[in-house]
């Protein structure tokens, strides 16, 4: 499937070729398990199960930094597990919160109280994304200012790490809308939406498709109010696997965002970016150049896409106009572009039967073993 989805951007079947066989280890080295103590084994058990996007970019920083990110990770995800769960009375959640912390030093403390989540209805939208991402990207940033890898201004200055982790939690947000709907949460600001439907579940209706699309793309003009900071955010990192760690994650939320934009496939199923272009994203955004290159595009994408009868077209194409005043290249990516057509065909016929020798060379191995083991 993901071949299929490649073969109308040769570059991405040539990067995922690329970060299959070697380039996957120059963006996010392998850690040595076998020195972690249990204790951190654990740990990164616990990450790898519950982090599908930072796990593999926690585990690529540099020394302790991977160990205390890691940790702060857990903790921060069991702290927000215990909040979102509905199913906890308010007397009972209130002080379970505030002896959060306390708990941390007990091996044994467990809390086994849950059951299915009710209804979520989210009601102070800013004030939410604050504490559950803002913080996060302020705490982050300390240990990056503490560490001494990075400048104490990186920490000192909590309103760009608080935009950091802004955008990152709105643009998951935005995305997830039909998964949140039909697990009963509702987390998009009920201000912005109770000004086309009575209901936040209305716009699943066909009937309401043309309303659903302008308060996402509403949504997404305010978002995107917060890409100057992450430019500025990342301006100032200086070392390499914490620019990695913040670049990443950013430059696939704006890909995202453009996968969304004015796309009523938010309201019917799932919106992903593919995996040929997760890859490609995570390959070049490794310097601040190639970072504002991938900005310009998306942006781009964005503004060639707005409808003039949108209600909020003016607005997203002043948001645009600022980000583009950042000194943002006109330009593609140099990976992107300096191919020739006949060098990306020769290449995409030798990737193919590359990729169906691997395949089947990886069959005969798995018959093999499990001929093996009969």
């Amino acid at each position: 499937m993901e071949f299929v989805k490649c073969l109308g951007h040769p570059e991405e079947f040539y990067n995922l070729l690329r970060f299959q066989m070697g380039g996957r280890r120059k963006v996010m080295p392998k850690m040595d398990q076998d020195s972690l103590s249990s204790s951190l084994k654990t740990c990164y058990k616990y990450l790898n199960q519950t982090s599908r996007s930072f796990a593999a970019v926690i585990q690529a920083l540099d020394g302790e930094m991977r160990h205390a990110v890691c940790i702060f990770y857990l903790v921060l995800r069991a702290l927000d597990t215990l909040e979102d769960d509905m199913t906890i009375s308010i007397e009972r959640k209130v002080p379970l919160l505030h002896n959060f912390h306390s708990y941390l030093y007990e091996p044994d403390w467990r809390f086994t109280e849950s059951k299915e989540k009710d209804r979520q209805v989210l009601e102070d939208f800013p004030t939410y994304c604050h504490y559950v991402a803002g913080l996060v990207g302020i705490g982050l940033s300390r240990l990056f200012s503490a560490s001494e890898l990075e400048d104490p201004l990186i920490g000192e200055d909590t309103e760009l790490a608080n935009s950091m982790g802004l955008f990152l939690q709105k643009t998951n947000i935005i995305r997830d809308y039909l998964e949140d709907q039909r697990e009963g949460r509702e987390f998009w600001p009920q201000e912005a939406w109770s000004k086309y439907v009575n209901k936040l579940s209305d716009f699943a209706k066909p009937e309401n498709m043309d309303l659903a699309v302008q308060c996402l793309n509403e949504l997404i003009a305010s978002t995107l109010h917060h890409i100057p900071d992450v430019i500025t955010y990342l301006s100032r990192l200086r070392n390499q696997s914490i620019f990695n760690f913040c670049a990443i994650p950013q430059v696939m939320a704006i890909a995202t965002l453009a996968a969304c934009y004015n796309n009523q496939q938010v309201f019917k199923g799932v919106v992903k970016i593919r995996k040929g272009q997760a890859v490609t994203l995570m390959m070049d955004a490794t310097n601040m150049p190639a970072v504002k290159a991938i900005i310009h595009q998306y942006m781009e994408e964005i503004y060639h896409r707005i409808p003039n009868s949108d209600p909020c077209s003016t607005k997203t194409r002043q948001i645009i106009s600022t980000i583009r005043s950042q000194n943002l290249p006109n330009c593609q990516l140099i990976s992107r572009s300096h191919y020739s057509p006949i060098y990306l065909s020769f290449v995409m016929l030798l990737a193919a039967l590359s990729w169906q020798y691997l395949s089947t060379l990886s069959q005969v191995t798995e018959d093999y073993v499990q001929t093996g083991e009969r």
